[in-house]
């Protein structure tokens, strides 16, 4: 299982200064991807969509973190990392957290689908949410949302990057076998 660190959120208020974000970016193979920290912890993976990242044009703000993180990512895409080890702060209700850890527990090259993800965290008919909860992930790659899958096997969407292709490209990357597009069950 990956070594992220779940760190307990800022006091209130300490999140809201823009002044104490930290960032840097990279290019990848599924596009320019910028990480961001505050304090102690990584909180933010961003994956250009074509529109931008939300610090281009800004001087990298970086530290010793956001260059183990940096490094990690890069590690993960040229196939040397299948784990990643940082502290990370996901910023989330409880229930969105709660979906969250359960998906570091899925390893490099396996899946789980919605409806498993949401037995893990005691709410097995709520597929839709725990969809709301991958989709709204703040840490893709770090915390995998691109290993969930449709019941049938089917890629049924992904909200990071460029959308459906960021998705399979990351799957394709982990050997993982899946089908285009949700697939009826009979």
């Amino acid at each position: 299982m990956p070594d992220l660190t779940l760190v307990p959120p800022l006091t209130p208020g300490l999140h809201d200064d823009p002044g104490d974000v930290r960032f840097v970016r990279l290019h990848s193979p599924v596009g320019r991807i910028e990480i961001q920290s505050r304090r102690d912890a990584v909180e933010r993976v961003l994956v250009d969509d074509g529109r931008g990242l939300p610090h281009d044009g800004l001087v990298e703000h970086s530290d010793d973190l956001l260059e183990a993180a940096r490094r990690q990512v890069h590690d993960y895409f040229d196939g040397r990392r299948r784990q990643f080890d940082l502290p990370v702060r996901p910023i989330g209700t409880a229930f969105q957290l709660s979906v969250w850890s359960a998906l570091v527990a899925v390893p490099w090259g396996l899946t789980t689908t919605y409806g498993r993800l949401g037995g893990a965290v005691g709410s097995p008919q709520a597929g839709r949410a725990v969809g709301g909860a991958v989709a709204s992930n703040p840490l893709p790659l770090l915390v995998p949302c691109h290993r969930v899958l449709g019941r049938t096997g089917g890629v049924t969407g992904y909200t990071v990057g460029r959308g459906v292709p960021t998705k399979q490209w990351l799957l394709r990357h982990e050997g993982i076998v899946y089908r285009i597009g949700p697939v009826p069950v009979v």
